[in-house]
């Protein structure tokens, strides 16, 4: 039995379809009966709780065989670092609490740092706290998601710019579609391996002009880029409508983004091309 988190987002949606289409046992969590619904027709079982109560995800990883664990955002938190570090202390807890015997975490390119990386900071806490709890556990550092240009592509619909927040227009971006991380998560549940271990994924490499182009192309028209200045990143996410909170990390994130470079023993390139996503989020 497989319990996967996240199943109302991207990632978790396809580790657990996927998982349920090879005749696999999955156990899904969601906020409500209602999002649970549809999984009990596809034939998972529904737990209803939130990753935040302990006691609850301890009962729901009981007897399970491994456990995929993310950390949800949260918009309204005011400090998002203590958000993550309380999400990620109580999921730690439940995995010790319950002897869930394999764990595979959804962290990001550049899980390693402490410091320096706006939201992924959180993901680093993460990566430590389930290290603590003594299961085997298997670390996604994924780069950057494809889905995040549906921010940009609201600007290229409104003003008739694709905006970009990375050094130079030309400056190229690992991205990585999510239905391909989603594909790793439950290959990674359902082969653990011997040993803990931290893991890669990549996708195809593009820079901000090479998506302007795809997007203005689907939807008829010429996208010149701008390049947003660092200084002006803050305001810039306020402005688009941001909560503060994730307006500073997100501006510290890009700040250092450039640096963040695959430091995992094992690399896994995923060639799904952002073409798809493009179509998606110019519908």
């Amino acid at each position: 039995m497989f319990v996967i988190a996240g199943v109302t987002g991207h990632v978790g949606s396809v580790a657990a379809d996927r998982l349920l289409r090879e005749n696999q046992k999955v156990r899904v969590i969601v906020r409500s009966a209602e999002k649970g619904a549809e999984w009990a027709k596809m034939g998972a079982e529904v737990a209803v709780g939130s990753l935040e109560d302990a006691t609850f995800l301890t009962n729901t990883l009981k007897g399970a065989s491994g456990f995929f664990a993310l950390i949800p955002p949260n918009f309204q938190a005011s400090d998002v670092f203590a958000w993550q570090c309380k999400a990620a202390d109580t999921m730690a807890a439940a995995v010790k609490t319950s002897g869930v015997p394999h764990v595979v975490i959804l962290s990001s390119i550049g899980g390693e740092l402490s410091e320096g990386t706006g939201p992924i900071k959180g993901l680093h806490y993460l990566e430590e706290a389930m290290k603590k709890t003594g299961t085997k556990l298997t670390t996604l550092r994924p780069g950057f998601f494809q889905e995040n240009i549906e921010g940009a592509v609201g600007a290229a619909k409104a003003a008739g710019i694709y905006p970009n927040f990375f050094a130079t227009d030309d400056f190229v971006v690992n991205m990585i579609a999510t239905k391909d991380i989603g594909v790793a998560v439950a290959n990674a549940l359902k082969e653990p391996g011997q040993a803990s271990q931290t893991i890669d994924l990549q996708g195809p490499a593009y820079s901000a002009k090479q998506i302007a182009e795809k997007v203005g192309a689907a939807m008829g028209k010429q996208l010149p880029v701008v390049t947003i200045a660092p200084k002006d990143h803050l305001n810039t996410f306020l402005s688009a409508g941001l909560p503060p909170a994730w307006a500073e990390v997100f501006t510290e994130m890009y700040a250092g983004y450039d640096k963040l470079k695959p430091t995992a023993d094992k690399l896994i390139s995923c060639s799904t091309p952002i073409d798809e996503v493009v179509r998606k989020v110019t519908a």
